[in-house]
């Protein structure tokens, strides 16, 4: 007998498998948010949400509203890179929009959502096209519950949002590996995960009670919150 293939994807909790499963019965375009603080697990959850469902979700993350590499510097915020105002938050507020827009009036237009792309640093216009038929759109980041500048309209932008949390020590290590994976020294990935990542996760974490609920991978009990 040949051997069923590995998972893609980490097999979700029965929590989440539930909570997937009542936001694709809508029958109609619903889009969920996950937030919080950089390497937490962010994009693992949606993955392994957009393979739980089955065809009907697809994920549009924050992270294709970075400004190019050559704006910050511009504007003097390379080395801040990841912080609430080195992105396009009015963009990304308005893609939301339109895609809550999308298939309302018979348009079965495909509309194209950028992504960002580590190996270069830089985000590509263009290649995400979002279906009309997709009934769940997922959409990840680190600002989703900002109530500050252009940040603020993102969240009555969506059906539900949890809060993807995690152990802080596993969270930076995790984060570190994945700055050198991409090409950073060791001693420059922990440079900057101290000096430019933890500033914006404890920004992040003020965000955490607007949630509808905060999920965890490692295991401890995941909790509902009071929402927005």
């Amino acid at each position: 007998m040949t051997p069923k293939p590995a998972p893609t994807n980490p097999a979700l909790p029965a929590e989440a498998q539930a909570r997937l499963q009542r936001l694709l019965a809508r029958g109609r375009r619903t889009l969920l948010g996950l937030v919080g603080p950089p390497g937490a697990g962010k994009s693992t959850l949606a993955a392994a949400l957009c393979e739980a469902s089955a065809g009907a979700a697809q994920v549009v993350p924050m992270d294709g509203f970075h400004l190019s590499n050559s704006e910050l510097q511009r504007l003097g915020r390379r080395d801040r890179k990841g912080a609430p105002d080195t992105f396009d938050a009015a963009g990304y507020a308005a893609l939301l929009r339109r895609l809550r827009e999308q298939g309302e009036a018979g348009d079965e237009a495909t509309v194209y959502a950028p992504e960002y792309r580590r190996e270069i640093e830089e985000a590509v216009a263009g290649a995400i096209g979002v279906h009309a038929a997709t009934r769940l759109l997922i959409t990840e980041g680190n600002y989703l519950l900002l109530d500050q500048g252009d940040w603020i309209g993102v969240a009555a932008l969506l059906d539900e949002c949890w809060y993807v949390d995690a152990d802080d020590t596993l969270r930076v290590e995790r984060l570190t590996q994945r700055h050198v994976r991409f090409g950073r020294t060791l001693e420059h990935a922990r440079a900057w995960a101290a000096g430019t990542d933890e500033p914006n996760a404890r920004l992040i974490a003020t965000t955490r009670d607007r949630a509808h609920w905060v999920f965890r991978w490692d295991g401890a009990r995941s909790e509902s919150t009071a929402g927005r």
